[in-house]
């Protein structure tokens, strides 16, 4: 069991009027309402420090306080390689089932928490899905860091997976730009995917090696949507090799309950191309694929 975690932070948004128990149903529709008051009633919100009530009135500017307290986290790969180090920058080699932020459950079964272990300053500067392996970059320091955020706001950071889809592309390389976006989950929430009303996105894509039924890609995510390796490759009519969620169209699969942490697939963050924060020069990451996603020419790339 974990050591549970304190949020604190500003009531948000229009709130002012409203109770404490609607605003937090509202705020978090994750949570049911009956649950929140629960919280509440057991001493686990404040607001201003001191314990709340669930009809409390919110003017609108209290500081609020959760004290979510330990729980049991699903399992996960506590462990992680090291790629690079220097004064301003750590790449590692991600598991596949370790999340690389805290959420949906994970607290400390996360590789932030166990980066944070040996190196209390490193902050990843991007994050790759659960069931991905593969490079992770992390900053040292905040102007390793807001170099690199403008890097890769302005599209001078290249990114690359490894990936096995289903069936073999007719083109040797090809692009994708279906837009990507927020779309209703059927099991409720919502879940990013191909839509028309999503915001610009694109990809290109390089078929490395054909095999049965299946091909060995490798795509550069140029714009680095959410999912956008699986939706992408899915939209091409190439979805991800046993992806649970993500089908032909860069949607969901009709009747599926699946949600993006879940696995089957094998997807890897390959390669990183970008300019060193401190000077200048060129950097190339490079993390190795597992077997599956080498081509049986080369064994070593």
């Amino acid at each position: 069991m974990n050591r549970g975690y304190e949020y604190r932070g500003p009531v948000q948004g229009a709130a002012a009027g409203e109770t404490l128990l609607d605003y937090l149903a509202r705020r978090y529709p994750h949570t049911a309402g009956p649950e929140w008051e629960l919280r509440i009633l057991s001493g686990s919100v404040l607001l201003d420090e001191q314990p709340a009530r669930p009809g409390a009135v919110l003017r609108g500017s209290e500081t609020l306080t959760w004290k979510r307290p330990g729980w049991d986290e699903p399992t996960a790969p506590l462990s992680f390689a090291l790629l690079h180090r220097d004064a301003d920058l750590l790449a590692v080699l991600k598991p596949a089932g370790l999340p690389t932020l805290p959420g949906g459950g994970y607290l400390e079964h996360t590789l932030l928490a166990l980066l944070r272990r040996r190196y209390p300053e490193a902050s990843p500067l991007h994050r790759i899905g659960r069931p991905a392996t593969g490079l992770v970059l992390c900053s040292r320091n905040r102007p390793a860091a807001a170099r690199l955020s403008r890097d890769w706001s302005a599209g001078k950071v290249r990114k690359s997976y490894r990936a096995l889809v289903a069936g073999v592309p007719l083109r040797q390389s090809f692009t994708v730009d279906v837009p990507i976006g927020k779309i209703p989950h059927r099991e409720g929430g919502f879940v990013h995917a191909a839509t028309a009303a999503g915001k610009p996105s694109l990809s290109r894509v390089e078929v490395l090696e054909a095999r049965e039924n299946q091909a060995l890609v490798e795509i550069e995510i140029v714009t680095g949507r959410p999912h956008q390796a699986r939706i992408h490759l899915a939209a091409s009519g190439h979805p991800l090799s046993g992806d649970p969620l993500y089908g032909p169209g860069g949607v969901p699969l009709p009747g599926t309950t699946s949600r993006p942490g879940e696995g089957g697939f094998l997807l890897h963050s390959h390669r990183l191309q970008l300019e060193h924060p401190s000077t200048g020069e060129p950097l190339f990451l490079e993390a190795p694929p597992p077997m599956p996603l080498r081509r049986s020419r080369d064994s070593g790339s």
